[in-house]
């Protein structure tokens, strides 16, 4: 008798020190200190605080699921959204329930729907490449969404001519590439400011500071940064070339290319469908879903993904392999489409939004955690430096502990002191008031600094 509650019980131990090591527990942003969310509103460039936690707040788990509790809320500030959305980001319910041993599909896969996809790992939602919106055959105009008529004979995904969201509601979008609908806040793709891209597309960053999820850093791996509704990881853009980890780090991209059309006759695919709008100013190529083609990679082009916009290959968090699905983007780090998952699942979709957990579950505890990537590993820049007016300091790849930022004078003396908080990316320090000279930039992590730069104010 013993002897059966001892194995039960080390088989239990095995199996929650297993569970400790699945990035599906381990990968969250939980926020430990009681952050609160932020936002700002239009002509203002100092941001509101909100009373809603931001990041993560709890991530149970069973031998089958993972819980993720969060309000939906980010660390980096929200809004404003310039094209006249009403809706504020406000704290979601439920939980985020995401299998821990996720499977391919083997039968017809399973498309991509609107609303929530999956969750990036600061517990905002993941929509997928459409807005809701297409175009009615029968009037030649769009329909759904808001501001136009209802789309007859059911949703928008059900006509034609589907509008990709990222290149119609651009003027929308925030710093962070996000809007909310109903104020469930949430990102159609890479959810890295705009600021930081090579080419800047939109000058919304001009007077909110630039923020994201994480910057860029085309030297490493892309970090997890999420997971998708068939419990697939989600990375940024960069990744190994080849799938075994080797060929050095590349930008992974996307197989999907515009079509070379001018009239929206047929599909890709060659189905002959209700005609839509002919390729011109107002509804340029790209403005629809369909005037995309996928492109078969061959083996030669490892870098390049699948239909699902994912390819099974060797990640830092999974060294045996595994599938996943990467946030696409061009060579000016612009979005690509598909842009994160889709327009179909590569594995089994079984992930959903749940108001409760009806079994077992153990709570993590990120304190225990031994897989975290230490703060003195990313790259921080300081800019501009000289500077007149501000200092930014921003740290490239997913911060997954805050930093502490201090600006010293040259004797040691004390004289701002700001943060950088996990699932953000930038910092300032207001050098209007100093004299002109040289002074300290320290940063640091739990107490420990890992580094020391000096800048000069002009």
């Amino acid at each position: 008798m013993k002897k059966g509650i001892l194995c039960s019980f080390l088989l239990s131990l095995v199996c929650n020190l297993y569970a400790q090591t699945n990035p599906a527990i381990t990968s969250w942003l939980i926020n430990t200190t009681g952050l609160k969310g932020r936002h700002y509103v239009n002509g203002n460039s100092i941001p509101v605080q909100d009373n809603v936690l931001a990041n993560v707040q709890s991530v149970q788990y069973s031998t089958d699921w993972s819980y993720i509790q969060a309000t939906g809320i980010p660390a980096y500030i929200t809004g404003p959204f310039l094209d006249g959305n009403p809706s504020l980001a406000t704290a979601q319910t439920g939980y985020f329930r995401f299998p821990l041993n996720p499977v391919k599909n083997e039968g017809t896969p399973t498309s991509t729907t609107g609303g929530n996809i999956g969750a990036f790992v600061n517990g905002v939602a993941l929509f997928d490449y459409r807005d809701g919106v297409a175009w009615n055959t029968n009037t030649n105009a769009l329909c759904g969404g808001p501001g136009n008529p209802p789309c007859p004979g059911g949703p928008a995904a059900s006509q034609a001519w589907n509008r990709d969201a990222v290149r119609a509601e651009k003027g929308g979008f925030d710093c962070a590439k996000a809007h909310p609908a109903m104020g469930n806040y949430h990102h159609h793709q890479n959810p890295s400011a705009f600021s930081l891209d090579l080419m800047v597309i939109s000058n919304i960053c001009d007077l909110y500071p630039a923020d994201g999820l994480y910057a860029i850093d085309e030297t490493k791996h892309s970090p997890l940064i999420g997971f998708a509704y068939d419990g697939f990881p989600i990375y940024g853009a960069y990744g190994y070339k080849n799938a075994d980890g080797t060929g050095g780090i590349v930008r992974i991209k996307s197989s999907y290319k515009l079509r070379n059309i001018t009239v929206r006759t047929h599909h890709a695919d060659g189905t002959d469908v209700a005609d839509g709008p002919a390729v011109n100013a107002t509804y340029p190529l790209g403005y629809f879903r369909e005037d995309y083609e996928y492109l078969p990679t061959s083996p030669a082009t490892p870098d390049y993904l699948d239909v699902h916009n994912g390819r099974f290959c060797v990640t830092p968090e999974y060294p045996q392999g595994t599938y996943a699905y990467f946030c696409t983007v061009d060579e000016n780090w612009n979005s690509a489409y598909p842009y994160a998952v889709g327009p179909t699942f590569y594995g089994v979709k079984s992930a959903s939004k749940v108001q409760s957990i009806n079994e077992p579950v153990t709570t993590y505890n990120p304190t225990t955690a031994t897989n975290e990537v230490g703060a003195d590993q990313w790259q921080i820049a300081i800019y501009p430096n000289p500077s007149s007016e501000f200092l930014a300091i921003q740290v490239e790849g997913l911060l997954r502990d805050k930093l502490e930022l201090r600006l010293l004078d040259m004797s040691g003396k004390l004289l701002q002191e700001t943060e950088i908080q996990a699932g953000s990316t930038i910092a300032y320090f207001d050098v209007r008031t100093l004299y002109a000279g040289v002074y300290l930039v320290s940063v640091s992590s739990n107490g420990k600094v890992i580094s020391n730069t000096k800048v000069v104010v002009e």
